[in-house]
């Protein structure tokens, strides 16, 4: 190979928890890495999610920066300044002029919206909707599993069990989902203190009260309209506010089967 490994391009789709991960990880391991976005991301942890410079310009995770740019030719200065561009390109048309080495599909969408194998020299597709050889050449397993990050060769992931990480031994009870379509509207704040039945944001005339008390580890930008059963908001009963701004042990786990992929498909 004429160029080191980590002089490949990575494109990632997907701005959210887990793309960001992602990003996080292999852009510390030296990769040119680049993100794509909607143009209204709904991620509800913002904390650790690059998508938020979509409204921002600048999200920081972890000690790096992501810097939202208009168009293809600011992206070689970003990553001169050692910071990885995101851009809205919801059909992901910057590969046509990126032509990455890596793509990785982290929708996360539960199906497959669009990756082809022919996208890129190595095509990665995480959890359901992609079978390894016909969506992409790799899946990574997402589920919270004994699988969890591991590479698939042939086959598809786990089916979605819909069931949130267990926290304190608690998953579904610690989520808030929206029961109707509507404009989600909150004064709160994710590291805020709560206590069980507390308001802490409404869609529509729909009041949504903390199922449990704790710290509002993740919560959905103010003034965004959603549809019935998007998630809203989570609960931690025993986190500090720090926590709400640290990537998740299941997401490192998801970005090292990542970064094992690459180092599988280019040393092979």
């Amino acid at each position: 190979m004429s160029k080191k490994l980590t002089e490949l391009t990575v494109l990632i789709k997907g701005g959210g928890e887990v793309a960001s991960g992602i990003a996080h990880r292999l852009f510390r391991a030296h990769f040119k890495v680049c993100l794509t976005e909607t143009p209204n991301p709904q991620a509800v942890s913002r904390g650790v999610s690059f998508s938020e410079a979509v409204y921002d310009g600048e999200k920081e995770v972890e000690g790096i920066v992501a810097k939202l740019v208009k168009s293809a030719s600011e992206i070689p200065t970003v990553w001169e300044n050692n910071r990885i561009p995101i851009i809205v390109d919801p059909e992901t048309a910057i590969k046509d002029i990126l032509h990455p080495s890596i793509l990785v599909d982290a929708i996360m969408a539960k199906r497959n919206t669009g990756t082809r194998l022919t996208d890129a020299d190595l095509v990665i597709g995480l959890g359901p909707g992609f079978q390894a050889g016909r969506d992409a050449h790799l899946v990574v397993e997402t589920n919270n599993s004994e699988r969890l990050g591991e590479v698939i060769f042939a086959g598809e992931a786990e089916k979605n069990t819909g069931i949130p990480i267990a926290i304190d031994g608690l998953t579904s009870e610690r989520v808030l989902h929206s029961s109707s379509d509507g404009l989600f509207v909150t004064k709160r704040e994710i590291g805020e203190r709560v206590a069980a039945g507390e308001v802490i944001a409404s869609v529509g005339r729909q009041e949504l009260k903390a199922p449990i008390g704790g710290v509002v580890r993740a919560l959905l930008r103010n003034g965004i309209q959603v549809k019935e059963g998007t998630k809203l908001a989570e609960i931690d009963q025993v986190a500090s506010k720090e926590i709400c701004y640290s990537i998740r042990a299941r997401v490192r786990a998801i970005a090292g089967g990542v970064l094992e992929a690459i180092l599988i498909w280019f040393n092979a």
